[in-house]
């Protein structure tokens, strides 16, 4: 599982055996249960995670119950709350697992100690936070100029892995639709 997170990191930086080893000892491997929360709304964020195998959705439950799909994160994917981990804040949002997950968890004080003793780590994580910036803003961006056949459309064309592994009233929240309007979507 270690030479999935290795491969990950030497994407962006290259790493010695050695750096690794340091690097690797930063992250703890934990395995969770389909339907388990990694994080609770209105509950500490400690961590953030790297996902080995599986896939999580963060979302946020409004005042009414309605849960609020903000994103989806499979393999190769970083996810937590990272306004409530950055801040060590309570969370606004939850973070649950849809499959049986596998994941490499960082907390905010092995975050710090990991880029004071491997400064080149600073800069892969910027790469990380920018890309994830970049899709935000293309999230936000799909919601306020396209309609929800062009959102479905985008969604399928970007990541047609998502359609086979998220149950349709999931992949409905995440573009903003009803399950009935997915279903016509789809057809």
């Amino acid at each position: 599982m270690k030479k999935k997170l290795k491969e990950h990191i030497e994407k962006i930086i290259p790493l010695t055996e050695d750096e690794f080893l340091i690097i690797s000892s930063y992250f703890v491997f934990e395995k969770y249960q389909k339907n388990e929360f990694l994080i609770k709304q209105g509950k500490s964020a400690d961590h953030c995670y790297f996902v080995v195998t599986g896939l999580l959705k963060l979302f946020y439950d409004d005042k009414d119950g309605k849960q609020h799909i903000i994103s989806f994160a499979m393999e190769d994917w970083w996810e937590s709350d990272f306004a409530a981990y950055f801040s060590k804040t309570k969370a606004n949002m939850s973070l649950q697992c849809i499959e049986d997950i596998s994941v490499f968890s960082l907390s905010l004080e092995s975050y710090h100690k990991l880029c004071t003793k491997i400064p080149k780590m600073e800069r892969f994580f910027l790469q990380k936070s920018i890309s994830g910036q970049i899709a935000s803003q293309n999230r936000i961006l799909s919601f306020l100029t396209s309609n929800a056949k062009e959102r479905y459309e985008q969604l399928l064309k970007q990541y047609p892995l998502l359609f086979q592994r998220v149950p349709k009233t999931l992949l409905a929240s995440y573009l903003g639709v009803s399950r009935e309007t997915l279903s016509r979507l789809s057809s």
